[in-house]
């Protein structure tokens, strides 16, 4: 089966870029962001078919600086040395920005969480995207339940 980026390159003509850790770690944290907000978009939906407000909220809970910091928490003792690597250049990139609701290390922890959510997606790695979002959400739930 086609991975996604393959698909969307190929549907629009556009070569795909063969060394994804050649981008910037805040690059891959700009994609991971926008692909991880898909995956909880998808989950809340999926389990309730709510008013669009409440599913937003819901949404916001896990796409936050401090839930995906406890996230990385969670996950990082079973990352591969690669996906720690990616992870630890998101944490420690500049950014030109900060979190409104979060302490500057949850930033940067979520930082480096979103980096390798998007260095996962670009290489075609959907599957351990969700093997690892899946473990931290089940860590999450024991935590909170």
């Amino acid at each position: 089966m086609e991975k996604i980026v393959e698909k969307i390159l190929t549907s629009l003509n556009v070569e795909k870029r063969e060394d994804v850790r050649g981008f910037s770690p805040l690059v891959l944290a700009y994609i991971g962001d926008g692909i991880y907000d898909i995956v909880i978009r998808t989950l809340v939906i999926s389990t309730s078919n709510s008013n669009v407000n409440k599913i937003h909220r819901k949404v916001s809970n896990f796409v936050k600086a401090t839930t995906q910091a406890r996230f990385i928490d969670y996950i990082k003792d079973g990352l591969s040395e690669n996906e720690m690597a990616v992870y630890k250049r998101g944490r420690n990139a500049h950014s030109f920005s900060s979190a409104k609701n979060a302490k500057v290390g949850e930033y940067r922890k979520a930082t480096g969480f979103e980096a390798l959510i998007g260095y996962l997606y670009l290489k075609g790695e959907e599957d351990r995207i969700l093997q690892l979002v899946k473990l931290a959400l089940d860590k999450w739930r024991e935590e909170n339940e």
